[in-house]
């Protein structure tokens, strides 16, 4: 494989408080295991993709967290966002900044840093996939086949088939009501937008100048007063100019060549509390207690803490305790927590953020 494969690792995390936190957001915490979700989405690339040809992109605040996380990667992979803005921003300036290293015609692959894949192999053979079918011009993104009729994903809308295990893409439609969930899972040609894309340099850098060229102008600006040593407070203003919108929106959605791989690897965005209690270990009454605990007439409680918890007559919590603060909230409130994170700033709580 010689795909670069490019992590995105930039975000805050909010529906993850009180465990992610500015100074430790969600991608560098060892919420499914012994490692961080970083250290985990490195791992499976390094099955295939050597560390060489292994990017990261993040904020500035976060450079240090990467290092220290990812010892192994090349410290000049780290590309460095003034501060993080959304995915076509950061995908922006890391492929201008790629550009710089590799042909245009080499593939990219490009992933979130904070997703769980549970059949890694299956994941390999479907980016091998994508890059042999970026490689004829198109921007390819994988489609995750669904499980249940979700309401907190995206959801791509597959056309005909391109080549075996290949569709076109049809639309992609935002996150739907229940019924229509539903109905999507019936008609069988929807997939949970994944987050996950692969392209070549010359297609995405044709698609940026297509679709959102203030995006791509800005990158090159920014790409160049960092080269020629400005300060910061001048790149930071210019990499401020940067359209905020997700890539999705601004590049996949006006799109014409777009193609969608559907595959089924036990991936997870654990975008909440809910989402890591679903894939976590628990006990016959789908209770889950790190460090212990005791359940009374209890069920499908998840519980976040280093401490032995009880619980009596209590169904479909999340418990989760930090050093500092405490979260309860029923599962299916758990993203809201992200409203709890936008209390504590306009409160001007720091410390709790």
């Amino acid at each position: 494989m010689s795909v670069i494969a490019l992590i995105m690792a930039g975000g805050s995390g909010t529906r993850f408080w009180p465990a992610s936190r500015a100074s430790q957001p969600k991608q560098f915490l060892r919420v499914t295991g012994d490692k961080s979700m970083l250290q985990l989405t490195f791992d499976r690339l390094e099955a295939q993709i050597p560390a060489h040809k292994i990017y990261v992109v993040t904020a500035g605040s976060q450079a240090q967290l990467v290092r220290e996380h990812l010892p192994q990667l090349p410290p000049e992979n780290i590309i460095i966002e003034p501060f993080g803005m959304n995915t076509a921003p950061c995908i922006a300036l890391s492929a201008a900044h790629l550009a710089t290293i590799y042909p245009q015609e080499e593939a990219m692959l490009v992933l979130p840093a904070d997703h769980v894949i549970l059949d890694v192999p299956a994941f390999l053979r479907s980016v091998n996939l994508a890059e042999k079918v970026a490689r004829q011009g198109a921007l390819v993104t994988f489609g995750i086949v669904p499980e249940y009729p979700a309401t907190g994903y995206g959801y791509i809308e597959a056309g005909e088939e391109l080549e075996p295990g290949v569709r076109k893409v049809s639309r992609f439609k935002e996150k739907p009501d229940l019924a229509t969930a539903t109905e999507f899972l019936r008609q069988g040609n929807f997939y949970w937008n994944s987050g996950m894309f692969c392209w070549t340099l010359a297609s995405i850098e044709a698609a940026f100048r297509s679709h959102l060229p203030r995006a791509l102008e800005v990158a090159g600006q920014t790409l160049a007063l960092l080269k020629g040593g400005a300060d910061q407070q001048r790149v930071n203003d210019a990499y401020a100019q940067m359209p905020r919108v997700p890539v999705d929106i601004g590049i996949m959605e006006p799109a014409s060549n777009r193609a969608v791989i559907p595959v089924s690897i036990g991936w997870s965005d654990v975008g909440s509390w809910k989402a890591l209690a679903d894939i976590s270990p628990a006990d016959g009454e789908q209770n889950h207690f790190p460090a212990g605990g005791l359940a009374l007439s209890s069920r499908d409680n998840y519980i976040y803490s280093d401490k032995y918890v009880a619980l009596i007559g209590v169904e479909g919590l999340c418990v989760v305790e930090t050093a500092d603060a405490i979260l309860v909230c029923s599962k299916e409130r758990s993203e809201d927590v992200k409203k709890v994170v936008e209390h504590l700033q306009e409160q001007k709580k720091e410390e709790l953020l």
